[in-house]
Order: C-alpha cells, then structure tokens, then sequence
C-alpha cells in the first residue's frame, strides 16, 4: 500500500543539544517512512534489520552507524525474530553547523550514510559511547559536563572518520537503484525547479509511467507526493531563518501561493506564517 508522505509519522522532539537512547526489543509491527527536525544517528548493535534512507537500502552488521540528516527520509525493516538492540542519538541540527554536524551534510552530498568500522576503532568509539550512557544516568559531581565533553568527543571521532572516508566501504552493505539514486539526488538539489515528471523524465531518457512506477516500488511513495512534502520541508526550514512566507514558497518551488498554504496546513496542521 502506498506510503504518502503526507501521512508520514513525524515523531520525537528535540530541545536539547542532543539526548541518547539504548534500546533492546522483540516488537511486532511495520514501522512507516518518517523525518525528524533533528539529525539522528543510529548505532546497530544486534539483530537483523535492513535501514532504508532516501532510497538506498543499509544490511547491517553490529556496530554499524548511520548517519540520517534532518528530513531525511527513512525507515527500518525488521526481522522480529531476534532481539534488535541499538543506540540512538538525537542531534539537534542548529549544533555547531561547520564542525559537529558537518557529517551528517557530507552523508547528503554522498548520498551515502553508513559508517562500518575497523576493529581498532570500532573499540574506541564504543568505548565512548558506553562512557556516554553512564554518565547521563550518573548523580556524579559534574556529570552533566562530562556528558557534553564525551558527547562532543564522539562527535569529533565521527566527522573525522566519515570526512576522511576512513570507514569500511563494502559493496555488499548496500543496495540501490542507480536510476531512482539519481532522480533523488537531482530532485533534492534542485527543489525550486521544474520538477513536473514529464521533465524529469525527458532529463533522464525515461518513460515517465516507468520512472513513477520505479520510483514508487523502490521509495514506496509517489513522486509528486515527495516532491510536494520535500519543498514543504525546505519551505518551513526557510520561514524558520526569517525568510518571509512568500519569498520562502517561490525559493521552495511553489509557483502559486494558495496552493503552497494549502499543502503546508495540511502537512503540519498550522499555517506557514505560524510555522
């Protein structure tokens, strides 16, 4: 069944410079494509789950990390059988955008966001990590500081590593359609132009009934639908600079205001001069 994006949950709010979840369950149910206003950052550490981001499909193995930017579409498939345990870390995406958070651009720019590790520094980080957990659950003297000191820690490790490209690339870590791969990327770089399918398909010598049935099959929504939501995106990301409502359209590609008001209510419940 189709998944608009429209529809889409959108779930977690994020008013902190960042939190950490470790979660270990066994649950039944189908998890939907959604974003966050926030970046996330998942480290598998067991079970099996395949994670789809903007088209591409992660296999993972433990210790895995992903990278997932702000509105960044994803979701994970789960095989419920096992146990699936991992590490989540919510970062909010105004933090320091030329220095901790410049990963989780470079993983837009690749289209590219996994990161698989050597063993050496596989330890490292882990060991971070779990330092991390205790002393968020810690009463300690200056517990407080020491999660920001090992939270930026972290961070630093991880840019370096995914900036570097020093992390694992393994062919078999992934799998994409090299045609819906590249009509992703052009549509998100390239949201105030025409993007009508007739002119994407004419771009990219395609039949546009093909194009919007691979399209569909492989991101498991409309092209007009994420179209639609991913200007929406920018649109709100834009107002939210100070940039006024209808400047804010035409630079998102909305060519005609109503219609822009009317999307942006029904996708997030408030007018855009509210949002």
């Amino acid at each position: 069944m189709e998944q608009s994006l429209e529809q889409m949950e959108k779930s977690g709010y994020l008013d902190q410079e960042f939190r950490l979840f470790h979660i270990k369950d066994q649950t039944e149910g189908e998890f939907s494509y959604h974003y966050h206003d926030f970046h996330k950052i998942i480290v598998f550490l067991s079970g099996k789950v395949t994670y789809h981001i903007e088209g591409k499909s992660y296999h993972l193995n433990p210790w895995d990390i992903l990278l997932v930017n702000q509105y960044a579409i994803h979701k994970p498939e789960i095989d419920i059988s096992v146990p699936y345990e991992r590490f989540i870390l919510w970062v909010r995406s105004d933090i320091d955008p030329n220095a901790l958070s410049a990963c989780f651009q470079k993983a837009v720019d690749r289209s590219f966001n996994l990161v698989r590790l050597n063993s050496q520094v596989q330890e490292k980080l882990k060991d971070i990590l779990y330092e991390l957990e205790s002393a968020l659950n810690s009463q300690a003297f200056a517990a407080e500081l020491l999660s920001h000191a090992l939270f930026t820690q972290f961070m630093v490790y991880l840019n370096r590593i995914f900036l570097e490209k020093q992390y694992i690339l393994d062919q078999q870590s992934y799998s994409y359609d090299s045609q819906v791969e590249n009509l992703l990327r052009y549509i998100n770089r390239n949201l105030d132009a025409d993007l009508s399918i007739e002119t994407l398909a004419q771009k990219y010598y395609l039949s546009k009934y093909h194009m919007m049935r691979k399209f569909k099959e492989e991101t498991g929504y409309t092209m007009h639908n994420y179209i639609v939501s991913k200007r929406l995106l920018l649109a709100r990301s834009l107002i939210t600079q100070g940039i006024p409502v209808i400047k804010a359209a035409q630079q998102s590609g909305f060519g005609d205001y109503t219609t822009f008001v009317r999307a942006y209510k029904k996708q997030f419940g408030a007018a855009p001069s509210k949002g």
